[in-house]
C-alpha cells in the first residue's frame, strides 16, 4: 500500500522526526552555532510574500516550509521565529490577469503606492499580500509580518542601504561576477521612486551623498518585460531613510538578512543567480554569514509552465481550500523540496487520499514494517498538523465516494443530508455513535467539487487480459441487474467464471470506481449511483481499442 505514494527517499539516519525538514533544521543550527561575534539567540527563518499579484501555491509553499523549519528548530530546544516578508515596495511590472485594466496607468509604481482598485485596503500591494497572509493564517501558520515599505519608511533599512551605496563599486563588481550584469558598474544598485511621476523602475541612481543620506537620480525610463516604460525626465533626490526608494534585488536580500539576522531562507531555481549574488554581498559588504539555503523546484501547470502570477495561470491557496483540507495542502509542501511537480485542481483529491494513508500509518491501521520509514511517515503526518496531530483516527470516507453520492443525491439540503446519512450508515462509515457532523468538512469539499466540476476524473489502472475479460462480463451482467443483490452476485460470478479471484476483482473495482483499495459493499453502492454510470466508468477503464472493437455490442 505504501508504495502507491512517493514521499521521497528513505534514509536510516534518523534526526528529529525523521524527515528532510529535521535534517535541514540541524544544518541551520550548525551554521548558527558557528557564527562569530554577537548574534541573537533566536533562530529566524524567512520567506517572501509577493505583493504584485495574486498569491499562488508556490508563494504559500515558501511560507509553509519556512514555518516547518521554525517548528523543527523549536523541537531541537531552540527559540525560533518565522518572518513573512512582504515585498510591497516592488514596482508593478505588468497588469496581472484578473485585475482591473485601469492598473495599466500605474505600471512602474511601487505596489504600496497604488490605490486598491477593490477599495478594501490602503493600497494594491496591501490587498495582494493580505490574500497570502489570509491563506497562511487559515492554515494555522504563526508568523511575524514584515513590510518592505515600512522598514524603508521608518529608516530601519537605512544603515544597510548606506553600507551598500558606500561600497557601490564593490557591489557592482560582485553583481557582474555572479550574474554577468554590468549595469551596476555604471549606476547605483538602488531604485528611487520618482517624486514627479511616482515610478520606481524608470529611475537611474547616479550618486550618493553619505552625509545627507540622499541618492541623486534621473527618471530616464527602462525596459520592463520587453516593453519600454517611459520616464518623465525628472532629476531629483531620494532620502534612503524614507520609502523614497529601495535597493535592487541583487543586493536587497543580503541587506534584509543582515538587518533581521535571518538564519534560513529557501529559494526557487529561477532566482539562483540573485541568491548567489546576495550571498557574496553578505560576506563582502555586510561581513555576515549568509543564511542556510534550500533550493526548490517550481510547481508547474499540466502544460509544463511555471505557476505564477506573471504567467496568468495562478492556482491560489484559496482554490485548494475549497476542495481540500489545510493538511492536504501542507502535505504538498512538505513531501519533498527537490524536483518540479505538475499541479492542477484535480490533484487535490489525490493529496486528500495521501493524508488518509499517512493517518492510517500513524494510527497503525496500515502496518509499516520498516521502522525508519514509519518514523518518517509519522513525522510527515505530524508536520502536516503543525506538530499537533489528532488524538484519534478520523472517519475516512473516500473523496470519490462522496462526490458520486452527492452527484445522485436529492437537491434539497435536508433530503440530501438524510440521503448521505442513510447511505454512509449502510456502508459502515457512520457507526459507534459517529455523526454526519463528524465529516461535515469532507462533505463540503465534495459538494463544492460537484457544484464546480460535476465528477472526478476516472482513475487509470493497469489491467491484465483476464481482468479485462472479467470486467467485460460484468458490464454485460449489469445491463440486466435490477437489485443490489443482483449486482453483488454479478460481481462474484464475473470473477469466478473468468478465473479471477473475487478478492482481487473487488480490489480492482474499488480502484476503478472509488480510487481506493476498499470501500462500501459494492452491490448497494452501484445500485445507488446507477448501473449506467458504473458501466460508463468501467468502459473507460478498458483500453480504447477494446472499447472500440469489443464493447459496441453491449
Amino acid at each position: 500500500m505504501s508504495q502507491d505514494f512517493d514521499f521521497g527517499e528513505d534514509n536510516d539516519d534518523v534526526i528529529g522526526r525523521g524527515t528532510w525538514i529535521d535534517k535541514l533544521a540541524l544544518d541551520v543550527l550548525k551554521r548558527k552555532d558557528n557564527l562569530k561575534g554577537d548574534h541573537p539567540e533566536i533562530v529566524r527563518t524567512e520567506s517572501g510574500l509577493g505583493a504584485s499579484g495574486f498569491p499562488h501555491i508556490g508563494s504559500f509553499a515558501d511560507a509553509s516550509r519556512a514555518y516547518a523549519f521554525k517548528l523543527a528548530i523549536e523541537e531541537l530546544d531552540r527559540k525560533a521565529e518565522f518572518l513573512a516578508f512582504a515585498d510591497d515596495l516592488d514596482g508593478l511590472r505588468k497588469v496581472p490577469a484578473g485585475t482591473p485594466p485601469e492598473l495599466k496607468e500605474h505600471l512602474g509604481k511601487p505596489v504600496s503606492m497604488i490605490p486598491d482598485p477593490w477599495g478594501c485596503h490602503e493600497s494594491y500591494g496591501q490587498h495582494m499580500s493580505s490574500l497570502l497572509i489570509e491563506s497562511i493564517e487559515d492554515a494555522g501558520i504563526e508568523f511575524t509580518p514584515v513590510s518592505a515599505y515600512n522598514i524603508y519608511k521608518t529608516g530601519k533599512m537605512g544603515p544597510q542601504v548606506k553600507k551598500v551605496l558606500s561600497k557601490a563599486k564593490l557591489a557592482g563588481q560582485i553583481i557582474k561576477d555572479t550574474t554577468g550584469q554590468e549595469k551596476y558598474l555604471e549606476v547605483l544598485p538602488y531604485h528611487a521612486v520618482c517624486e514627479k511621476c511616482g515610478k520606481i523602475y524608470t529611475t537611474q541612481a547616479v550618486s550618493f551623498d553619505a552625509k545627507k543620506d540622499l541618492v541623486e537620480y534621473h527618471c530616464k525610463g527602462d525596459e520592463i518585460r520587453g516593453k519600454l516604460l517611459e520616464g518623465c525626465g525628472h532629476h531629483g533626490f531620494a532620502n534612503i531613510n524614507k520609502a523614497e526608494g529601495k535597493l535592487t534585488w541583487k543586493v536587497e536580500f543580503a541587506a534584509r538578512w543582515e538587518l533581521q539576522q535571518v538564519d534560513f531562507e529557501a529559494f526557487g531555481k529561477d532566482i539562483f543567480e540573485s541568491v548567489t549574488c546576495n550571498d557574496e554581498i553578505c560576506k563582502q559588504i555586510f561581513d555576515y554569514e549568509p543564511p542556510t539555503h534550500a533550493r526548490y523546484e517550481m510547481f508547474l501547470d499540466k502544460g509544463g509552465s511555471k505557476i505564477s502570477k506573471s504567467a496568468g495561470n495562478v492556482f491560489t491557496p484559496q482554490t485548494w481550500y475549497r476542495y481540500g483540507s489545510t493538511q492536504s495542502l501542507a502535505l504538498l509542501t512538505y513531501k519533498r523540496m527537490a524536483g518540479s511537480r505538475t499541479l492542477a485542481v484535480d490533484d487535490i483529491p489525490v493529496y486528500m487520499k495521501e493524508i488518509d494513508f499517512l493517518e492510517n500509518v500513524y494510527f497503525d491501521k496500515v502496518k509499516e514494517g520498516n521502522q525508519a520509514r514509519k518514523r518518517k511517515l509519522n513525522g510527515l503526518f505530524e508536520y502536516c498538523w503543525h506538530l499537533n496531530p489528532p488524538e484519534k483516527i478520523s472517519i475516512q470516507v473516500p473523496y470519490t465516494l462522496l462526490v458520486n453520492l452527492i452527484s445522485v443525491a436529492p437537491k434539497t439540503e435536508a433530503k440530501r443530508k438524510d440521503f448521505l446519512k442513510s447511505r454512509l450508515e449502510e456502508y459502515g462509515y457512520l457507526r459507534d455513535e459517529a455523526s454526519i457532523k463528524d465529516i461535515k468538512d469532507r462533505i463540503q469539499y465534495a459538494e463544492n467539487w460537484v457544484e464546480d466540476f460535476k465528477q472526478l476524473e476516472e482513475v487509470t489502472i493497469k489491467l491484465d487480459k483476464q481482468h479485462k475479460v472479467a470486467i467485460k462480463a460484468l458490464i454485460k451482467a449489469l445491463k440486466s441487474a435490477e437489485t443490489a443483490d443482483d449486482i453483488q452476485s454479478a460481481i462474484f460470478e464475473s470473477a469466478r467464471d473468468n478465473e479471477v479471484k473475487p478478492r482481487d476483482f473487488f480490489k480492482i473495482l474499488y480502484n476503478i470506481l472509488l480510487n481506493t483499495d476498499r470501500g462500501p459493499k459494492l452491490g448497494p453502492y452501484v445500485h445507488t449511483i446507477g448501473t449506467k454510470q458504473t458501466i460508463k466508468t468501467l468502459k473507460k477503464s478498458l483500453s480504447e481499442e477494446i472499447i472500440a472493437n469489443d464493447l459496441n455490442s453491449f
